[in-house]
C-alpha cells in the first residue's frame, strides 16, 4: 500500500504543469479460477494484479499514466510523466494534505479463499459438475467455474481524500448444453457473492448445478416460441441499462465537455 506522505509528494508532482486535479488509485488484487467441462479439470489459474494509475485533469482534457512499480521513486516518475503530457503550464502548487476517510466493511469475510487448498475449491466445482451432469440423459455438456476475487485498493487525490478498501468476492457458474441431436439448448446459473469461502459452505452447488441442466432440459422440450407483435416488461433496475443504451451513450460527459454532442 502506499503511505500518506508519499501520496501527497505523488499528487504534488502531477499538479506540477498546472492541472487543475489529480487523483491517485492503487490495487492489489488476487484471484483463482477453477473451469471443468467434460469431467475434466481443464484448468486452475491463480494470478497477481498490482499497480498505480495517475490522472491529471485540466479543463476540459484528461491524462492517466500507469505503473507496477509502486516505489516511492516509481509513483514519482508516473506523476512526472502525467504532468508533462497534460501540458506546459506555470502553477503555484499548494502542498496537498490528506486526510484518511474509513470506508465502513458491510461485507464480513470470515474465510480469505486464498487460505484455503485448491483441492478444496475443486470439490465444489465436482459436486455442481456431478450433480449437473447425471441430472438428465439429454445433458451432453457441463461447465463449471470457480471464480475467487481479493482486493485492496486505495484511493487519493489533490482535494485531501484518502480511502482504502478491501473487497473479496466468490462465484461458481454452472452451464449445461440439452441436445436431442437436432437442437442444442442451454441452462446456466451463476452465484456469487461478496464474502469469503464460507459462502460455499451456506449454499448448495448440486442445487445449482441440477436446476442449470433442468432449465436446459425444459428449453429442450419447450413449444417454439409464437411470432407477432407482444408487449414488453423490463423489470426494475434493469431498466436503467435499457435506458443507458437507447440514450445515455449520446450524452456521455466527455463528449459534450469536448463539443463532440
Amino acid at each position: 500500500m502506499i503511505s500518506k506522505d508519499v501520496a501527497q509528494k505523488v499528487l504534488k508532482q502531477a499538479l506540477s504543469t498546472g492541472g487543475d486535479f489529480a487523483e491517485i488509485y492503487f490495487e492489489d488484487s488476487e484471484g483463482t479460477t477453477l473451469n471443468m467441462i467434460d469431467n475434466h479439470m481443464e484448468n486452475a489459474i491463480s494470478g497477481r494484479n498490482h499497480g498505480a494509475g495517475v490522472r491529471v485533469f485540466k479543463g476540459v482534457n484528461s491524462v492517466y499514466v500507469y505503473t507496477n512499480d509502486t516505489s516511492e521513486e516509481g509513483l514519482l516518475e508516473t506523476a512526472s510523466k502525467a504532468a508533462a503530457a497534460i501540458g506546459e503550464g506555470s502553477a503555484t502548487v499548494m502542498d496537498v494534505v490528506l486526510t484518511h476517510k474509513a470506508i465502513p466493511q458491510n461485507h464480513h469475510i470470515a474465510i480469505q479463499p486464498s487460505t484455503i487448498t485448491t483441492k478444496k475449491k475443486a470439490e465444489v466445482v465436482r459436486k455442481a459438475y456431478n450433480a449437473a451432469a447425471s441430472y438428465d440423459e439429454l445433458i451432453k455438456q457441463v461447465s463449471v467455474t470457480y471464480l475467487e476475487k481479493e482486493k485492496r485498493i486505495q484511493i487519493a487525490n489533490s482535494e485531501g481524500l484518502f480511502v482504502e478498501d478491501e473487497r473479496t468476492r466468490v462465484r461458481l457458474a454452472v452451464s449445461s448444453v440439452a441436445s436431442d441431436g437436432k437442437e442444442n439448448q442451454t441452462g446456466f446459473h451463476g452465484p456469487g457473492s461478496q464474502r469469503g469461502f464460507e459462502y460455499f459452505e451456506m449454499m448448495d452447488p448440486e442445487w445449482y448445478g441440477k436446476d442449470a441442466s433442468r432449465i436446459a432440459v425444459t428449453m429442450l422440450k419447450a413449444d417454439l416460441c409464437p411470432s407477432g407483435r407482444m408487449p414488453v416488461a423490463i423489470e426494475n433496475g434493469f431498466g436503467g441499462v435499457i435506458f443507458h443504451e437507447a440514450c445515455g451513450h449520446s450524452l456521455e460527459a466527455t463528449s459534450v465537455a469536448r463539443g463532440q454532442s
